[in-house]
């Protein structure tokens, strides 16, 4: 998971010089095109790009997924044949982008980032995805090549009755969006039963791997803020019908869509709080475990003080002490400092101090 981006060789170019500013993904790019209306879908892998794809004011709906970003050539041809501006192009290059949406008229642009949590790794996995809507069309822009998380878009537009079938491309807009915000709610769930078994190591045993994972998640939390905080105003702009793009009947899926990205949100700040005092119950763990530590010290330490003080006593050199020949010095001796280490035992158990 990389939160910043080099962009140092972009610095000094003209704007819309087209450069891949995000990691090198190995493979060619595919692309792949499902097109469909209320009776029929048709969908498969494009070879090649001699011509334009979707013929613009054509009934039905044209979706084309374009995975990975390595080729500017496949670019440049989408840019030629639908009017992308290049600062679009530009945008989808730079896999660095804030989410936002920006309505140019005949199209409607939306960057967002598609994440996973690696569970070998711990780690998660973001990839920039781009969306182009026009009137008949969407086009989709994937970073790389790993798979995404549009299984259930494609599986509902196989069904002849699902309602994405009969409505236009903002209804898929809406459900690319939606498929990719579900999968934030179960990152953090993810997440937050990492914090709990935290949690209860904290309490537990705690060592420095703890405050090393706790940090780490802390990143992690910081790195999802900057994914969720401006997609709300993403998606509050679309719901306001800020492009003409939008119709009517799509507006309450995205309230809906709103709504969850609150949710979102909401969750991943109580996730920040407990990591927040996560920290504060490490110092207040290890500081408990050594008071506990130095309790049992402090108890030895009393305990042989009088008998070090009895041992001193009689370790010291004159002969005119009675009692080192008398018979039973040395038992009597032995029995009273157990008597003291006893009593002591005794009167600590009855103060509650052990």
């Amino acid at each position: 998971m990389t939160s910043i981006r080099k962009r140092s060789k972009k610095a000094g170019l003209a704007p819309g010089t087209l450069i891949h500013m995000g990691r090198d993904k190995a493979g060619a790019t595919r692309v792949d095109m499902v097109f469909y209306d209320e009776t029929h879908l048709e969908k498969h892998p494009v070879g090649t790009l001699d011509q334009c794809l979707i013929k613009k004011g054509a009934p039905g709906v044209t979706w084309v997924n374009v995975e990975g970003l390595s080729d500017l050539e496949v670019l440049r041809h989408f840019g030629s044949c639908y009017g992308i501006h290049p600062l679009v192009l530009e945008d989808i290059l730079a896999t660095d982008q804030r989410p936002k949406a920006a309505d140019y008229g005949e199209y409607l642009y939306v960057v967002l980032k598609m994440i996973a949590l690696d569970e070998e790794s711990a780690e998660i996995k973001s990839e920039q995805v781009s969306l182009v809507l026009g009137r008949n069309y969407l086009i989709s822009f994937q970073e790389g090549l790993e798979g995404d998380v549009f299984e259930q878009v494609r599986a509902r537009l196989a069904n002849e009755k699902a309602r994405l079938r009969a409505m236009g491309p903002d209804l898929l807009l809406h459900a690319l969006l939606d498929v990719i915000v579900d999968h934030y709610f179960l990152v953090l769930e993810q997440l937050a039963d990492r914090i709990e078994d935290i949690e209860d190591e904290l309490i537990d045993n705690p060592t420095t791997a703890t405050v090393q994972a706790i940090y780490g998640l802390k990143r992690q939390l910081l790195f999802l803020h900057k994914v969720f905080w401006p997609l709300r105003e993403v998606v509050s702009s679309l719901q306001r019908r800020d492009s003409q793009l939008i119709q009517d009947t799509t507006v309450i899926y995205l309230r809906d869509l709103y709504d969850h990205t609150v949710q979102v949100l909401d969750t991943l700040e109580t996730l920040r709080e407990m990591l927040s005092g996560m920290l504060d119950i490490y110092l207040s763990s290890v500081s408990n475990r050594l008071n506990e530590v130095m309790k049992v010290l402090t108890i030895i330490a009393t305990i042989f003080m009088p008998l070090s003080f009895i041992a001193g006593w009689y370790g010291m050199n004159f002969k005119a002490m009675p009692e080192l020949d008398w018979p039973y010095g040395y038992p009597a001796v032995f029995v009273l400092c157990l008597t003291i280490a006893g009593g002591m035992l005794v009167y600590f158990k009855k103060k509650r101090w052990l």
